[in-house]
């Protein structure tokens, strides 16, 4: 028997904004206190090292695929398989491909299906937790983890327990209903109640009983995540399942779709301080508060103020006279939001794109597979832009048809194309790549490369570009 940590990392970005983006949603964030990587390396972590444990098998969107790539190496874990979803289909569609995929290699594998932007502390816990349920799940059953409530949440599903489990010596019990997100008074009581759990989003699953119990349930939707595995091609180090065998699957959670229509589910209680990070009031909770119960991070100074939770990133931000409050200041966007309105913040995002902005999909840094590059000022007929190159990264084979290009070398070494002409550039000096010129950068050094590009043109839009070869297989669009 072997065990398949399974990681699904999608996500709309929307509830942490202006932190997470459509195009960096929350588990590419470090969390505010500094002493945590994002939640996806964090997550990654989990259970690495375990003896008995595969590699990862991680699912993600095709936009996102170079941002998990990047924090695989910065965890320096080597993934079995990255699966890129075509079109976004939910949990169900997507546990099942991670269940056939795991299934080619194990008959009798055991799937530990965790969402990449779920907060842990105690890890130890975790482990022990999922090491009983593994052995729970070897039974052919479905395990689901419950978080003990600690107060009457209404943000989340909940779990009434059933009666204990026979054949083992475990905790596991079966359930005895799934339940809707509840209103306050509804959560107080399953909270006095005590036979009610939060639903934690994370399982663990006998791969093959899941599969026959989509097989039972969703016949076409099995056919179809098997068609789409059939058909799947590799792309660099990520393998694309076919788009149009994956779209004939609804677009379902794993909980209406199996969970809750199945009699082998089996619960476990899960006390490791879990957080699914759903909120900025959900952030707050894993700071550190000062003595008048705030959280802050950044260049900060509050005065007279009270249970608020402070972020900055580059201004300072500073507060006086004010109680239960949310504030975030990114370098293009801030949030001032009533403390008990954190659950509301994502339609602000929505808001956002309603308006025709971008602020709601895109941060000012823009991540790239060779780096990434960070907007400093624009104005009529110019940008600039701080340029970041990874060591052995280089950007493709281009030309703009309406600006020119002025790069200046801050620190690193640059290689650069101009046509057929090949020049090396050393810190502190320059090139101009003329409109029309084909070019490109490359960091042919050990360390990182950084350059100041500024930008002359009548239009500077990021579609202005042609590509005669790229290193990472990308469209048009994805630029």
């Amino acid at each position: 028997m072997s065990i398949f940590p399974v990681i699904l990392s999608g996500g709309s970005g929307t509830r942490l904004w202006p932190l997470s983006r459509e195009q960096f949603p929350k588990q590419f964030i470090a969390l505010v206190d500094g002493t945590s990587g994002s939640l996806l390396g964090e997550t990654l972590k989990r259970l690495d090292g375990e003896a008995g444990y595969e590699p990862p098998t991680l699912l993600c969107n095709n936009g996102h695929r170079f941002l998990v790539a990047d924090e695989l190496d910065r965890a320096g874990i080597a993934a079995r398989a990255i699966l890129l979803e075509p079109v976004a289909r939910n949990t169900a569609p997507a546990i099942t491909l991670a269940a056939l995929s795991a299934l080619k290699s194990d008959p009798d594998a055991i799937l530990v299906v965790m969402p990449s932007d779920h907060a842990i502390p105690d890890v130890q816990a975790f482990r022990a937790a999922v090491r009983n349920a593994c052995a729970v799940a070897a039974r052919r059953k479905l395990v689901l983890f419950g978080i003990p409530p600690v107060r009457p949440h209404t943000g989340y599903g909940y779990i009434r327990r059933g009666a204990p489990l026979t054949g083992g010596a475990d905790a596991a019990c079966s359930v005895d209903a799934f339940v809707e997100k509840p209103d306050a008074p509804t959560a107080a009581a399953y909270l006095e109640d005590g036979r009610y759990f939060w639903n934690s989003g994370i399982f663990v699953l006998h791969a093959q009983t899941f599969a026959d119990e989509v097989r039972r349930l969703h016949r076409e939707m099995l056919q179809a995540c098997e068609d789409a595995l059939d058909k799947a091609k590799e792309d660099l180090c990520f393998l694309r399942v076919d788009a149009e065998a994956f779209a004939r699957c609804p677009s379902i959670s794993v909980d209406y779709a199996v969970m809750e229509r199945t009699d082998k589910t089996a619960m476990l209680p899960l006390d490791a301080g879990w957080s699914d990070v759903g909120s900025w009031s959900a952030l707050r909770d894993l700071g550190a508060p000062d003595p008048n119960g705030n959280v802050k991070s950044g260049p900060t100074l509050l005065a007279d103020t009270k249970n608020c939770f402070v972020h900055a990133e580059t201004s300072l931000v500073a507060t006086l006279g004010v109680e239960n409050l949310i504030v975030v200041d990114t370098p293009d966007a801030l949030l001032v939001a009533a403390g008990d309105r954190a659950e509301e913040v994502g339609r602000l995002a929505q808001c956002i794109k309603a308006a025709g902005r971008n602020e709601h999909a895109q941060h000012r840094r823009h991540h790239r597979p060779w780096g990434a590059f960070d907007i400093l000022n624009e104005g009529p007929g110019f940008k600039v832009k701080l340029i970041s190159v990874k060591p052995g990264g280089r950007l493709s084979l281009q030309m703009h048809h309406h600006r020119s290009e002025h790069w200046v070398v801050v620190s690193g070494r640059a290689k650069v194309t101009h046509g057929a002409r090949i020049e090396f550039l050393e810190e502190n000096q320059s090139s101009y790549i003329s409109a029309g010129e084909w070019h490109r950068l490359e960091n042919p050094g050990g360390d990182l490369l950084k350059i100041i590009e500024v930008q002359i043109g009548a239009y500077l839009g990021e579609d202005d570009i042609e590509r005669a070869g790229d290193d990472y297989n990308r469209t048009p669009s994805e630029t």
